[in-house]
């Protein structure tokens, strides 16, 4: 037959020209679909063979030629083949849906994303355009005698005809452009890049890739080694320690392995680690994230943030899917279905490990709660489904012993008639267990949750029970530890008048009462039931969000002796001037005793002085 030219269809024009003429910032990924289309070739005669005897799948491979001096790159491989129709309708046209939504993407997205999008939609062939002047394909399908020649300079057009001499299986052969640098445009046929290219794309695929060379045999360029494809029984320590060394730059050996496989309609395999020390970049908003996002062996993505939530962000590891719609002829939307699918289970698998460990290896449960909890304990501000299974891994530190408990143990140990899980917030463990706050529960035996990290002042609104118990802060709203330790009405009417005349006293105060939770100290300061604490005031104040200032309730304790002073001093003098001074020396002691901020310490200091002054 002779030689044919025919157009592309009108959206493959339109897709070969963005090809050619957009910025894209990373052009190597034209080898890695040239490699991946010749491993899916491989896969599926090795598959034809199982049920035709006529075809034969021995030493399946892929060979990767240069010629500097011609300056072309050939990907060849001896796999299934395609016939002439084949060609034209894999190649000469991309009507399916998808495809116009592909076009505005690329059409939209900029520099650092487009190099992206050839590998989510799986363009493949077409991105050899950016590389090339011109493209040669020569084909033959597996069993039949005549082959097929296909060409064009991506401008429209294309040449095809019959070649008897083709072998079986494809072979492309890229024409390469001059080398520049600014448009990221390398050197194609020198061999470094070629296999940095490889190992960075293409280690995992199971079929050899050879580099064919003008002298001596050819040159293996991939590991094959995809531990998560292998049982973990045929798998060493070491090897699993070297790879998680690989993909993230810990020289630590990992705590914990996970290996994952989900089969069925959507299948896709999982080699997790859980690091054994928290990363620098943590809680960098652009920190580096450690799951590798793999197609059939082929590498798509270094930093794929929607495989896994946010909350497990320090997890390293590979998600390799055996179908993840990246042609296009599928819709986006079945991608974000299945990476969905996928980022539920991989946080239901890891969290049931975490729990293992609490149960199974405690050291190594408590050193990866000490390295990840604070990030771990930032999923309670998600879905609500996610925050029992994160409430029963997490750990926090305790009145009732010096090593942390679970909320399970909290309840286990609750006192008969105890509705309320009780905590207290703050910014370390001395400030809170010394708080005015503290006095009753230490003296009746109640334990309390010490909690110090910053997120637990957020996450502590958004969970409002665990086993049925209601989570209760003791410094805010009112505590009633016990009935019969209310004041009696006698005393709140002894109290009365001075309760009036502080609440007009103090401007900083939205209220004054007596006290049920302090044992010791004179006065404290709580907030009213659904106001913000001083502590996530200050959160608020310090990310730069304005906070109208919140009024606190001043609480006395009707027994110390220097309240009941000052009670009987404004009984008899009501007009002393020394009496507001008094009022304010009281608050300002119980803002100090809760670990707060003076608004004007100077004042404060003077007027403490000045009081110590006339007591010599």
């Amino acid at each position: 037959m002779s030689t044919e030219t025919l157009e592309f269809q009108a959206e493959a024009r339109q897709l070969l020209q963005l090809m050619v003429h957009s910025i894209y910032s990373n052009k190597d990924i034209f080898l890695r679909e040239l490699v991946s289309n010749a491993s899916d070739a491989l896969d599926k005669l090795r598959l034809a063979a199982l049920t035709d005897d006529a075809l034969t799948a021995e030493d399946l491979h892929i060979e990767i030629e240069v010629d500097a001096e011609a300056r072309t790159l050939t990907v060849r491989d001896n796999g299934i083949g395609m016939a002439r129709d084949e060609v034209v309708a894999l190649i000469g046209t991309i009507a399916k849906s998808g495809t116009a939504e592909l076009l505005n993407k690329l059409k939209e997205s900029k520099d650092k994303e487009s190099a992206e999008l050839i590998g989510q939609f799986g363009v493949g062939f077409y991105s050899t355009f950016m590389v090339a002047d011109r493209v040669t394909l020569l084909t033959r399908r597996a069993g039949e005698e005549i082959g097929t020649r296909w060409e064009s300079a991506g401008e429209g057009t294309y040449t095809i005809e019959e070649d008897p001499d083709a072998a079986p299986g494809t072979s492309v052969t890229v024409h390469l452009r001059p080398k520049d640098e600014e448009d990221a445009l390398y050197d194609y046929t020198d061999e470094w890049k070629i296999k940095e290219i490889i190992k960075r794309y293409s280690d995992f695929i199971s079929f050899p890739i050879r580099l064919v060379k003008p002298e001596g045999d050819p040159e293996t360029l991939n590991s094959m080694k995809a531990l998560w494809a292998r049982p973990r029984s045929q798998v060493s320590d070491e090897e699993y320690h070297e790879f998680y060394r690989h993909i993230s730059h810990d020289w630590t050996d990992p705590l914990e392995i996970i290996q994952m496989r989900a089969e069925g309609t959507f299948e896709y395999e999982a080699l997790l680690f859980i690091p054994a020390r928290a990363p620098h970049d943590l809680f960098q908003r652009d920190g580096r994230r450690g799951i590798q996002l793999y197609v059939k062996r082929v590498f798509i993505m270094e930093d794929s943030r929607e495989l896994i939530p946010d909350y497990l962000r320090f997890v390293k590891g590979v998600v390799d899917a055996a179908d993840l719609s990246l042609n296009i002829s599928r819709e986006i939307l079945q991608q974000d279905r299945h990476i969905q699918m996928i980022r539920r289970r991989l946080a239901k698998k890891v969290l049931s490990t975490i729990k293992d460990l609490m149960g199974k290896e405690p050291e190594k449960y408590a050193t990866f709660w000490r390295e990840f909890g604070r990030a771990v304990k930032e999923g309670l501000l998600g879905e609500a489904e996610d925050q029992k299974a994160i409430l029963d891994v997490s750990s926090f530190a305790t009145t009732a012993d010096d090593k942390p408990t679970t909320l399970s143990g909290y309840v286990s140990r609750m006192k008969e008639g105890q509705d309320e899980i009780y905590f207290m917030t703050g910014e370390s463990r001395a400030q809170v267990e010394n708080s005015p706050h503290m006095e009753a529960f230490k003296a009746k035996g109640y334990e309390v949750l010490l909690l110090t990290d910053p997120v637990d002042e957020i996450w502590v609104e958004a969970v409002p029970e665990y086993e049925g118990k209601k989570l209760q802060s003791i410094a805010r709203g009112t505590v009633e530890l016990d009935e019969d330790e209310k004041p009696s009405q006698e005393k709140t009417g002894e109290f009365a008048p001075l309760l009036t005349w502080l609440g007009e006293t103090l401007e900083e105060v939205k209220e004054v009462r007596l006290s049920t939770r302090l044992t010791t100290s004179p006065a404290c300061l709580v907030s009213d039931a659904n106001d913000i604490t001083p502590t996530l005031e200050k959160m608020y104040k310090a990310m730069g969000q304005d906070v109208p200032p919140v009024k606190r309730i001043l609480e006395l304790n009707p027994d110390h002796p220097l309240v009941t002073a000052l009670r009987e001093a404004h009984t008899g003098r009501a007009d002393d001037p020394a009496l507001p001074e008094t009022a304010e020396l009281l608050y300002g002691t119980a803002l100090l005793a809760e670990g707060g901020d003076l608004a004007d310490p100077a004042r404060f200091a003077k007027l403490l002085a000045d009081r110590l002054a006339r007591t010599i």
